[in-house]
């Protein structure tokens, strides 16, 4: 296993900035603002000689309530898992309150603290360090987390603290199922996350918004591991005023793409709404397994839940192929059900599709339905291989296929998906048009023909006259 190391300080010192510049991604949410960060985001550092996992924390403040209450407890929760504390103060602000308070907190822990003054760019650095020097926690390493400055440095002093790993897996488990789970806010995303993790992994509080980042967990539950990744709740475009949720947006996007099951979690109180039809356009759009959950199903009548059912058939109509579970993620009632649904919409996502069949299922569609004739002609459809996984992407070869509606393409999909029963997955066709190998021989076969008609009008002449 890898040793952990958490990075923690006071709002708006550059912690996010710094785990970003040494893990080499941008998966911390950065911005100019106080408090961004809320939950625990983990990755593995590149720099230096062996990586290790570390791990970006919210700001620490004074007298903490309410969501910063809960911000607090998850930094406390980083600081026991870890090794080691990377405390990071800010040398452009100086010595402040509030770092003598975390200092203080970090002196009550048992790991080992290296204390780090980021900001140092266009600074006199022994000025800037000589401020901290009367928080007594040894050397102060001068980092520019925004320019990379002092990384290596830093990097060296932290690996002379930590035991070696045991064992570093740094390729993707291709076995592992990458889970999303998404929606609008106040549904019950971060909830769902806590109950199947069975800790307080992410802050969930009565409060919309209360999720910035796309937060991911690594989680093995009968057998098949998963990483679930909890994200921002997505409201319309003419909501979203504040740049942070813009990009808590734009990560929620992200992490639709890169998951192999997305989970879409309604409100079952308020049914399907036009902000749930959008989420679920991107969905569909990157062409995601899916798994619809509705949330909050215990404190409904059965009249209401008819309601509920009734509107999802009538206007998911495009998505039938979507598996729909109901659950309550506060009293875990649902949840095995749910997980069936995923595991069910990832084995057909990754399906092999052999040609024999994909063919036989083909021909059988095409000779009870025929696509639309156009001109007085119709499309030949020929054979179909697979194209791919995740969606299953098939590829059907004919003639004249750019004449076949997106009607027709649908009935097929609909036909694969029955006869190889597909659980929660969409089914992309492509077609292709078949070359013509006599296409650039029409005019000497033309010139030929006319030669021979000449001949034979030439011969029976002459055999006329005669």
């Amino acid at each position: 296993m890898l040793p952990v190391v958490a990075i923690v300080g006071r709002p708006n010192v550059g912690k996010s900035t710094l785990f970003n510049a040494l893990t080499g991604t941008r998966d911390a949410l950065v911005a100019d603002i106080p408090g961004v960060p809320r939950d625990r985001q983990y990755g593995i550092s590149r720099v230096g000689r062996t990586p290790c996992l570390l791990v970006d924390t919210g700001g620490l403040v004074s007298n903490a309530q309410g969501i910063d209450y809960l911000t607090a407890r998850q930094v406390h929760q980083a600081i026991e898992e870890s090794s080691l504390v990377l405390f990071v103060v800010s040398a452009r602000d100086g010595l402040m309150a509030e770092d003598r308070e975390v200092a203080a907190l970090l002196r009550r822990a048992s790991s080992t603290i290296v204390l780090i003054a980021n900001k140092v760019d266009g600074l006199d650095e022994d000025t800037a360090m000589a401020d901290f020097a009367s928080l007594g926690m040894g050397d102060l390493q001068p980092v520019s987390a925004a320019h990379r400055r002092g990384l290596d440095e830093l990097m060296s002093v932290v690996q002379e603290h930590l035991p070696e790993p045991q064992d570093v897996a740094e390729e993707q488990d291709p076995d592992q199922l990458r889970l999303a789970i998404v929606g609008r806010p106040n549904v019950g995303k971060s909830t769902l996350v806590n109950r199947l993790l069975g800790e307080e992994r992410v802050l969930a509080y009565d409060q919309p918004g209360t999720t910035r980042d796309s937060i991911s967990s690594i989680l093995e539950r009968d057998g098949q591991k998963y990483e679930l990744i909890d994200t921002a709740g997505v409201r319309r475009r003419s909501r979203v005023s504040e740049a942070v949720e813009k990009f808590s947006t734009i990560k929620a996007l992200q992490a639709i793409e890169r998951a192999h099951v997305v989970v879409l979690m309604l409100d079952s109180n308020e049914g399907l709404t036009d902000q749930d039809t959008t989420l679920l356009g991107h969905v569909l759009e990157q062409g995601r397994a899916l798994v619809i959950a509705l949330n909050k199903w215990d404190g409904l009548d059965e009249d209401h839940r008819k309601r509920v059912r009734g509107d999802l058939d009538r206007r998911l109509v495009y998505a039938a192929w979507a598996q729909r579970v109901t659950l309550s993620a506060l009293h875990g009632s649902g949840i095995q059900e749910l997980m069936t649904a995923v595991q069910r919409a990832w084995n057909s996502a990754r399906k092999d599709l052999a040609t024999p069949e994909l063919t036989r299922v083909l021909k059988a569609a095409f000779d009870a339905h025929q696509p639309p004739m156009k001109q007085g002609r119709t499309a030949k459809l020929r054979y179909a291989h697979s194209g791919g996984k995740f969606p299953p992407r098939i590829i059907i070869h004919g003639s004249r296929t750019d004449t076949i509606p997106d009607s027709y393409r649908r009935y097929l999909a609909s036909q694969f998906i029955k006869h190889f029963k597909l659980k929660g997955t969409p089914v992309f066709i492509d077609f292709r048009d078949s070359d013509n190998p006599y296409k650039d021989r029409k005019n000497v076969l033309s010139r030929r023909q006319l030669g021979k008609r000449k001949r034979l009008k030439k011969f029976t002449g002459r055999k006329a006259r005669k």
